[in-house]
């Protein structure tokens, strides 16, 4: 019955999930793309830190919406609020490709951050209500690996619509577009609707696609249903008394236990020393190989195998990750590669040498970044306390954006001396960080098979302990 379950849920769910965060990722990295084709030299935005500040604007509503776009989650109905944030920042990204200031791009990845802000938080306790602590990160994989694909995907498609001149917009603004005109030629309304509009229908094709609960799923059988819900409820080892998610209700109580806890705050910091790292890569890679003495199609293109190879490692480790039924072990191993890749950047003089490093960076980071959402995912419970958390999560570690977008500066061409040295240290700070968590996690599981944390069970009522139940044991 599990793995029957696994299956319809696999195909009702995930696809949708990997396409909604693929055309998240191009949406908010095309803007890489668009500066080595014009972009900054059309805005006047060559010198100075402008181009830094439209980037960083991104991340402020972003940040704001993050806790409570995932208490509502549940209430607007998961099927009903992730297609309706898809759609929106899918009209915001088109209008993008439009602007003709810097005031006006700023406006524009403004809001960009405000539709995004509530996805990835939504997402992980979206698949939280259907599938059991160690078959998640498997499925965070599933959907996460659209992240490189997105990298690589939006490097070729960058390519080819930056050769566009027409009506006034050249190049860079063609990246952005999906508004369809009835004057264009053919080719250039296929262009135009590449990103745009494919997000915005994409989006309005979710609403129908997307079922909000295992208990609403109409392709379940009542048999089928009972037991998804049942299993739920096993998993939780005490942390809630219902394998329904509907039955839960908000209580501040919950939000107090995530804040309160130790493993949100572990994971809070591993994700901000990782975040560094990865923000400046995605956002960077275009001009980091153009800094290696590429021109920019050339260097567009030169951004695709990196991301395809960290595509293919990201499934790897996220299947090699639920085997093992751990998460730490795995991302401190991710990490030592990717130091090893920025190691490479900051001490060859040798090109080839450090287009080989931009390949260990980014297989080392994009996986960390999946297993840390499953790891405080499988550490949180019952769900407005992983709500709370994995919301606080991302608006924490979402701050890592501010010093990421002023970290590869124009003036430190070619080599980003800076940058690289940053994003390094933020890597080191990071591993130590991973194997801290894991040791208090062992340790506290320890202390919980010696029966030490049984007192728990007489102080106060079995509902409210969540996590904090001596049944629940936490992940690696």
């Amino acid at each position: 019955m599990n793995k029957r379950l696994d299956r319809k849920f696999d195909r009702r769910i995930v696809p949708w999930l990997f396409g909604i965060w693929l055309f998240a990722f191009i949406d908010r990295s095309n803007i890489g793309n668009a500066k080595i084709v014009g972009l900054t030299d059309e805005l006047g935005i060559t010198q100075g830190t402008g181009y830094n500040v439209a980037l960083l604007v991104f991340y402020i509503l972003y940040i704001l919406v993050d806790v409570p776009s995932n208490w509502i989650v549940k209430k607007v109905k998961a099927g009903i609020y992730l297609p309706l944030l898809i759609t929106g920042w899918g009209i915001v990204s088109t209008c993008m490709g439009f602007t003709k200031s810097l005031g006006g791009l700023i406006a524009a990845r403004l809001f960009l951050g405000g539709f995004e802000g509530g996805l990835l938080g939504g997402i992980v306790v979206y698949l939280a209500m259907f599938y059991p602590r160690h078959q998640m990160l498997r499925r965070i994989g599933y959907f996460y690996c659209a992240a490189p694909l997105s990298g690589a995907f939006g490097g070729l498609l960058a390519t080819g619509l930056a050769e566009i001149s027409y009506g006034g917009y050249n190049r860079w603004p063609w990246i952005f577009f999906s508004k369809l005109s009835n004057s264009m030629p053919y080719r250039m309304l296929t262009a135009r609707a590449v990103e745009g509009i494919v997000t915005i229908l994409f989006g309005i094709l979710c609403f129908f696609m997307m079922p909000h609960t295992p208990a609403d799923a109409k392709f379940l059988s009542d048999e089928e249903r009972e037991a998804a819900l049942e299993r739920m409820r096993l998993d939780s080892h005490g942390a809630t008394v219902t394998g329904d998610v509907n039955e839960e209700r908000f209580e501040w109580h919950w939000v107090k236990m995530a804040l309160r806890a130790p493993q949100t705050w572990f994971c809070c910091f591993i994700w901000f020393f990782l975040l560094v790292s990865l923000y400046s890569y995605s956002i960077f890679l275009p001009t980091i190989i153009s800094g290696l003495g590429y021109r920019a199609t050339t260097a567009q293109l030169f951004t695709v195998p990196p991301n395809m190879a960290a595509f293919f490692v990201v499934l790897g480790s996220s299947f090699l990750s639920d085997r093992i039924k751990a998460r730490g072990p795995i991302m401190a191993t991710a990490l030592i590669v990717a130091i090893a890749g920025y190691t490479m950047l900051l001490a060859s003089k040798e090109n080839s040498v450090r287009y080989g490093g931009t390949f260990l960076v980014a297989v080392g980071i994009f996986p960390c970044s999946a297993m840390i959402m499953g790891w405080m995912s499988n550490n949180l419970a019952p769900y407005y306390v992983r709500a709370t958390g994995v919301g606080f999560l991302i608006a924490f570690a979402n701050c890592a954006a501010f010093p990421a977008t002023f970290i590869y500066l124009a003036k430190d061409a070619p080599n980003y001396v800076l940058g690289h040295s940053v994003s390094l240290g933020s890597l080191i700070l990071c591993w130590v960080t991973v194997c801290l968590q894991m040791l208090y996690c062992r340790w506290e599981n320890r202390k919980r098979d010696r029966g030490e944390r049984d007192a728990r069970l007489t102080e106060t009522s079995t509902y409210y302990l969540g996590h904090r139940h001596p049944s629940f044991r936490y992940t690696l």
